[in-house]
């Protein structure tokens, strides 16, 4: 038996493992000026049953930089004149810890608050200005922001 490679198989079988290798990584490209910039068209999804809106979750810290914590009050007060007014259909407020890596290079562990809101388009001024209302309020570096396309029924 002649257990030598026939050459012409070899590079044909190379060439298309070469070529898969090529299709498989054209994907992975790095497109200067855009290293963080993340911009995703989501389709909203096919309901079975209610219709597509979106799940915003935002974090707020309860930790001051300098000062005492954020109260129960306070976190109350900014819910009932800022939140409410903005979302007055329903909101859900979730305790929660969490950590993260500040300015400084520090992880900070706190006690935060997740506002979950759900909502149709056209919210987003009112978000935005819901996380900038609490930084400047509470002094806070930020307030993070996850959203989500749902599928909703009452």
């Amino acid at each position: 038996m002649d257990n030598r490679v026939n050459p012409s198989r070899y590079r044909g079988v190379l060439f298309a493992g070469m070529v898969a290798i090529g299709v498989l990584l054209s994907g992975c490209v790095d497109r200067a000026g855009h290293a963080n910039t993340a911009v995703v068209k989501v389709v909203p999804p096919a309901c079975i049953k209610g219709e597509p809106m979106t799940q915003t979750t935002l974090y707020f810290g309860l930790n001051r930089p300098h000062g005492p914590t954020i109260s129960i009050a306070e976190w109350q007060s900014f819910v009932d004149n800022d939140v409410t007014s903005r979302f007055n259909d329903g909101l859900t407020v979730i305790d929660a810890k969490g950590q993260w890596l500040g300015n400084n290079g520090q992880v900070a562990k706190e006690s935060s608050k997740a506002l979950v809101l759900i909502h149709k388009d056209g919210k987003e001024d009112a978000i935005e200005a819901l996380r900038s209302r609490y930084k400047q309020q509470f002094a806070q570096e930020s307030v993070m922001r996850v959203d989500t396309t749902v599928c909703v029924d009452f």
